[in-house]
């Protein structure tokens, strides 16, 4: 017997990371994304059938085909990141949102909204602007006729990267719930502090609405770091002697015992550093836990990330190469990157991590259409 297939929206589709994670069983019937570099390496991996380069702002409502089950959103992080400018939803990047919520909108008076909506973003915007950008968020869905629920879910779960980030899942208003995706309360695996504080503060007619989502905890992480780590990449150097001698200098002495510890086990160790600012003062910070520290991109207020890979009294230093970053955002080796270096390190950093949407997928939006597989509803 043949699975039903399910039809999605991809905004602010990057790479089609969101795609690669939820897999065969969905088709897609429209991407987007503005930004020209992206949309090659999408139409590289997945066609340019479906794909419309442009900004959201310029979309117009009859280029959306059909009625999706499910419209994904990755709208940009920087204006609600903790390392960008604190702009919040009323800033250009992040505010784009609007326009694709009044796509929403449009879609829901003609009686074709999408069952499910995902927004993805960094969990710094579970906290902007004192939580008023969160509420505006999920407010903005239940006006056009959704329920919402909010998971943090961490990719260290999944793959060697700490990368937590806020998935808010609305599920239209007439479909049925399944008790296998609604749990009675918060589960601190999925749902943190601070988003239990930010849905204490909704206003009441919309946390009327809310809904506490359930997912099954991960089956574990198969690889580690070092595990992902290539060898020779050809597409960057290793540092010279001196260059290393001088990132190990900006290190404070506490991150200097981790270098001295990882050199006194005698086994080759992978590191990940940054270089931040601290007290007026650049620092490279450095940990040594199996995990690469979270991918960020210059355009999202930081740095690109270094390894330290230490073998006994050896140290050597580099730059993350691209495949490593694409690994650690849970992409096969078959994914075709930009043949720039600069450009594939972007696209990684700005993507979604495929195992996460995959895990997302299988546990509770795939179990949501299911259970409202017949004729749709249209919405009042």
């Amino acid at each position: 017997m043949n699975k039903k297939t399910f039809g999605f929206y991809e905004f602010f589709a990057g790479g089609g990371m969101a795609r690669a994670g939820l897999g065969d069983r969905w088709q897609c019937l429209f991407a987007n994304d503005f930004d020209p570099a992206k949309a090659e390496s999408y139409r590289r991996n997945w066609g340019g059938e479906h794909l419309k380069v442009k900004d959201i702002a310029e979309v117009e409502l009859g280029e959306l085909p059909g009625e999706a089950d499910l419209a994904w959103a990755s709208f940009p992080c920087q204006d609600l990141s903790l390392a960008g400018n604190g702009g919040g939803l009323k800033s250009k990047r992040s505010g784009s949102f609007w326009p694709f919520r009044d796509l929403m909108e449009g879609l829901a008076r003609e009686g074709r909204g999408p069952r499910l909506i995902v927004l993805e973003n960094v969990v710094g915007a579970i906290s902007s602007h004192g939580g008023k950008d969160f509420s505006a968020l999920v407010s903005a869905l239940v006006e056009i006729g959704y329920d919402v629920g909010a998971l943090v879910i961490n990719a260290a779960h999944f793959v060697p990267q700490s990368r937590p980030r806020l998935f808010i899942v609305a599920a239209r208003s007439d479909l049925v719930l399944p008790k296998s995706v609604v749990d009675n309360g918060p589960n601190s695996l999925w749902h943190p502090s601070s988003l239990l504080k930010a849905g204490q503060a909704l206003p009441r007619s919309i946390a009327r609405r809310w809904i506490w989502w359930r997912l099954p905890e991960p089956p574990g992480r198969k690889l580690d770091f070092i595990d992902i780590i290539e060898d020779e990449p050809d597409d960057v150097a290793w540092k010279s002697e001196k260059e290393t001698e001088k990132l190990l200098a900006l290190m404070s002495d506490i991150n200097r015992r981790k270098v001295e510890q990882a050199q006194a086990t005698g086994r080759r160790m992978v590191g990940g550093v940054y270089r931040r600012t601290r007290n007026g003062k650049l620092r490279a910070e450095v940990r040594f836990d199996n995990l690469s520290g979270c991918l960020r991109t210059p355009s999202g207020g930081s740095s690109r990330q270094l390894l330290l890979i230490v073998e006994g009294d050896r140290v050597r230093s580099r730059l993350l190469s691209a495949r490593e970053a694409a690994r650690l955002m849970g992409l096969d080796d078959d994914y075709r990157l930009p043949d720039n270096y600069n450009a594939a390190y972007h696209l990684a950093g700005d993507g979604v991590v495929a195992p996460v949407v995959a895990h997302l997928s299988g546990f509770l939006l795939t179990p949501l259409l299911e259970e409202n597989s017949g004729e749709r509803k249209r919405v009042a």
